[in-house]
């Protein structure tokens, strides 16, 4: 009894130790700030309208864009991210229903979904996310934003129109507010374009 005893006493003090380590680590873990991206709202003065139901996809996107990392280049080969700093989701998903939203707030599409919501559907709006960061470095201080874009119709599967939408915003800093708010003024441009280039086809 008294060595079953206390090989007990030095497996609780071991787990004892263990959780303390752990919870340890959790209390140095870096902070992460949540960083989001806006969709435009103000389209007061578009004309176009159509009664089409649209579907858009999630962008497709390299492995260095498609987490929730921000990213930075410091120079043309090279990646960074932004630190302890993220996008809501990984970015493809928060691209894609950021321009779901905006054709939402054109409030002139009959109906604009996500694939998996039951929508009879008459345009795909098939993208790839070729840039989505911020340059720094080499004399460069901006964001930039590049998207590449099909307009398709889903009942023939026939590509309709196609277009790399790019962007580019001065960035004030490097911090993570002034970086942020460069890459959204940049996107906030191109989906104002990727919006009025579709209802002027549809």
């Amino acid at each position: 009894m008294n060595r079953l005893g206390a090989t007990a006493r030095i497996a609780a003090r071991l787990f004892a130790v263990a959780l303390a380590a752990m919870l340890a680590g959790c209390t140095t873990a870096a902070v992460v700030d949540i960083y989001d991206l806006g969709a435009p709202a103000d389209f007061s003065g578009l004309k176009s309208a159509t009664k089409s139901q649209i579907l858009v996809q999630e962008p497709s996107a390299l492995k260095s864009l498609d987490a929730q990392d921000i990213v930075i280049k410091t120079s043309p080969t090279q990646i960074q991210y932004l630190a302890r700093s993220q996008w809501p989701d990984r970015l493809p998903k928060v691209v894609q229903a950021r321009l779901v939203e905006a054709f939402e707030n054109t409030e002139r599409v009959r109906a604009v979904s996500k694939p998996g919501e039951g929508l009879v559907i008459d345009y795909q709006i098939v993208t790839d996310i070729r840039a989505f960061q911020a340059n720094i470095g080499g004399g460069q201080q901006e964001a930039q934003v590049s998207l590449s874009v099909k307009l398709v119709s889903d009942r023939t599967g026939k590509v309709l129109r196609a277009k790399v939408f790019d962007a580019q915003a001065p960035i004030s800093g490097t911090d993570a507010n002034a970086v942020v708010n460069g890459i959204n003024s940049a996107f906030d441009s191109i989906a104002r374009d990727l919006v009025k280039w579709v209802l002027a086809a549809v």
